[in-house]
């Protein structure tokens, strides 16, 4: 989708991810954050500093990569990007071993969370939008079963807000952050939140959409964040 928008200015290197695109993983349910780096100093020329875009998990991996490596990043573009709070019960299916089971239990017996879902929404305890979210993902079990290897593989990638923040002032990497104004999932004031604490560098853009931001009709405008 960016290709037509980016090539010319770009070498354009996607990368699946465990149980993402054509990758096939036989690795075991852990991708840890060091073999990523790994694959990127293989594939790069040696010395060579390169630019961030990454989309909501995609985010979450991008932010990792600069807290890890601010030394060889230009910039950083993240499109509702996962990662800039602690979420809890992201947390407790992923790194805590009771956590996990109970995580791999509901994906494949998912009626009791279903359940428990209508009847908060009923009490107005979860907004309808992510209920229907919600549904829209974890009705097919395959799907069900790919967002539990995921969650699960992609775990070690949460940064430190606290040490992104410091990469990115000593370093004085321009990051820009671009939010949907009617996601309920990945919030824009988690963005702002953080670029308040991490000084000019970080830029908050919020736009007229929802969380899915990969869309034909939105790719100029991440096309000029990352080339701006």
């Amino acid at each position: 989708m960016m290709e037509g928008f980016l090539a010319n200015r770009f070498c354009i290197i996607a990368i699946d991810m465990p149980f993402h695109g054509q990758t096939i993983w036989q690795e075991g349910l852990l991708f840890p954050a060091t073999d990523l780096l790994e694959i990127i100093n293989r594939i790069k020329p040696a010395g060579e500093s390169f630019s961030l875009l990454g989309y909501s998990m995609g985010g979450r991996v991008a932010l990792r990569l600069l807290q890890a490596i601010p030394e060889q990043i230009k910039k950083v573009v993240v499109i509702a990007p996962d990662g800039l709070h602690k979420n809890k019960w992201q947390w407790l299916s992923t790194r805590t071993k009771l956590g996990n089971r109970l995580f791999a239990y509901t994906m494949r017996k998912p009626f009791w969370m279903f359940r428990f879902m209508d009847l908060s929404t009923r009490l107005r305890l979860f907004n309808k939008s992510i209920f229907k979210f919600v549904h829209f993902y974890l009705d097919d079990a395959e799907q069900r079963l790919s967002l539990y290897r995921r969650w699960t593989t992609m775990r070690e990638f949460r940064p430190d807000l606290n040490l992104l923040r410091q990469s990115i002032r000593t370093n004085k990497i321009p990051v820009h952050m671009l939010f949907g104004k009617h996601d309920r999932v990945i919030l824009t004031k988690h963005g702002t939140r953080f670029s308040r604490q991490a000084g000019n560098s970080v830029v908050v853009k919020e736009i007229e959409a929802g969380h899915i931001l990969l869309k034909e009709k939105y790719a100029p405008l991440i096309a000029q964040l990352l080339v701006e």
